[in-house]
């Protein structure tokens, strides 16, 4: 079965997952200009499951893994995509098409040895753009690894890796690597038709980031997707979870908690408020603070 057959299949089946996709066709969009580079700005109430999650250790032992099959909807089928993962859809999306990819065993979320599969998983499914949140950088389930996947042409971060001034970091073991002139976001791009040496250049960047006290890997983003027989891999490092405006109250609070998708270009908002008054400084100051 292909994923498009999966996915209509779903939201025949699936009455609360298809009220939320087509919920997406009238929800807010508005676009802000950073200077140099544009995001769009999504008011999308359903994602305040993700957007408020608590990932605290307490938290995670008082609740039942949602992406464990024991766990999920009746509704909710899965597609197997090899031995190590299935394929779901997310129920609450973000992307004209978005899915949910865990590991069928119930292991923690970690990348450094799984950034071969997130290749893999890039390639066969060339459609989607795959990316990954760190168990302190959006996931809101740190306890179960996953990868999420959306719909090509949907994230403005496609387009800025090519059109954008690129600043060249080294280009040499068939890789490129890079940043974006004026991006306001720390991140660092690899481009390479050679997956070992993409594997080796990801796991050198990995072992220079810092890992905080406590935690089991440096706080990160990792977006990809395969085009034109090779790979595109955004990396994203990160200091903060969380902004000060997170925890704010009263006019400063804004409930906007950045993962891979708001750092590629679209800003996810689950409160209405939020959306009518951010502004492209807001956004600015947020991305340079985490």
């Amino acid at each position: 079965m292909d994923i498009k057959t999966f996915f209509e299949e779903q939201l025949n089946e699936w009455l609360l997952a298809k009220q939320n996709y087509d919920a997406l066709n009238r929800v807010k969009v508005k676009e802000l200009d950073l200077g140099g580079c544009a995001v769009r700005v999504q008011f999308n109430p359903e994602r305040i499951r993700s957007t408020a999650a608590k990932v605290d250790a307490a938290s995670l032992r008082e609740r039942p893994c949602f992406l464990c099959r024991d766990n999920r909807p009746n509704e909710q089928r899965d597609l197997y995509y090899n031995d190590k993962y299935s394929i779901l859809i997310n129920p609450f999306p973000i992307f004209p098409v978005h899915l949910t990819i865990p590991t069928i065993k119930h292991v923690d979320q970690l990348i450094f040895n799984s950034f071969e599969d997130m290749l893999d998983i890039a390639k066969d499914l060339d459609d989607f753009v795959v990316f990954y949140n760190g168990p302190k950088s959006g996931a809101s389930a740190p306890d179960h690894m996953h990868f999420q996947a959306g719909n090509k042409g949907f994230l403005p971060l496609e387009k800025d890796v090519v059109s954008m001034e690129r600043i060249i970091i080294s280009d040499n073991d068939d890789v490129i690597c890079f940043s974006l002139k004026d991006y306001h976001r720390n991140m660092i791009a690899l481009e390479s038709d050679n997956k070992v040496q993409l594997i080796s250049r990801f796991q050198k960047i990995y072992e220079q980031l810092e890992i905080k006290s406590g935690e089991p890997e440096p706080m990160l983003n990792v977006v990809i997707w395969y085009d034109d027989k090779k790979w595109f891999c955004c990396i994203f490092p990160r200091k903060k979870h969380r902004p000060n405006c997170f925890y704010a109250e009263g006019e400063d609070n804004l409930l906007f908690s950045p993962a891979s998708v708001d750092l590629s270009g679209v800003c996810v908002l689950p409160q209405e408020k939020d959306f009518e008054k951010i502004t492209a400084e807001d956004v600015i100051g947020i991305f340079e603070e985490i």
